[in-house]
């Protein structure tokens, strides 16, 4: 371990704290988890909800798609940053605190849960009619369809979009972190564009490439396994 740090102190001397910088990995890793389980739990039955209320499903509602579609889309349009600004007070009610983690999973969620819902969308759109109109003759309700033919059907395709949704929340954090979110992209904000130590934004820049490959991975692996059952 020594050696290893005294490697790391040679080739990054501008770098005064590691553990600082592990701290910030941990954060980085706590905001990407919370707000991906409650992207998840938010944008699932809104995806649902857009398939079944678009033209020709099961429950078709083209006003109220319209309306759902046009907000999803407004969310999306918004660039994070700004997002996140914007919804300060509102995140100051929810969690008590507008920095931090707790103050980053909200904006987080909801720039991410109309992003994950389309992707829920178009994979639903992806299963085939034959099976649905199948479990129609049968006598399934709306829900049951949904539970054992729509979400089972397309599968691969919502874990690959979950897998997506990840990466993006891997950029939404680090971008948060130029106004005090926290985790790997405030050390890059702070120390490496303010107080211009390139060894910080290098040693960030690098990690946050191993966790989007990691996590490209994990997915392209899972979706494999559920392709082939």
């Amino acid at each position: 371990m020594a050696v290893l740090a005294s490697a790391l102190s040679s080739l990054f001397p501008n770098i005064d704290d590691w553990g600082e910088l592990g701290k910030a990995c941990i954060d980085t890793l706590l905001m990407l988890s919370g707000s991906l389980a409650l992207t998840i739990v938010l944008g699932l039955p809104l995806g649902i909800l857009l398939y079944l209320t678009g033209k020709g499903q099961l429950r078709q509602m083209p006003i109220f798609y319209a309306a759902l579609s046009l907000l999803v889309n407004i969310l999306r349009s918004i660039p994070f940053i700004i997002l996140m600004i914007v919804l300060m007070p509102l995140t100051y009610v929810l969690v008590g605190t507008k920095l931090g983690i707790r103050g980053a999973i909200p904006p987080l969620v909801i720039g991410a849960a109309p992003f994950f819902a389309r992707l829920v969308e178009t994979a639903l759109r992806e299963v085939e009619q034959g099976v649905i109109e199948a479990s129609q003759a049968m006598g399934a309700t709306t829900w049951q369809i949904v539970r054992h033919v729509l979400l089972p059907e397309a599968r691969p395709g919502l874990i690959a979009g979950v897998t997506v949704t990840a990466i993006a929340l891997v950029g939404y954090t680090a971008m948060g972190g130029a106004i005090g979110a926290g985790g790997l992209g405030d050390l890059a904000y702070r120390y490496g564009y303010l107080s211009y130590k390139s060894d910080y934004m290098v040693v960030t820049v690098f990690l946050l490439i191993v966790l989007v490959q990691l996590l490209q991975m994990i997915g392209d692996r899972v979706v494999a396994h559920f392709s082939r059952h």
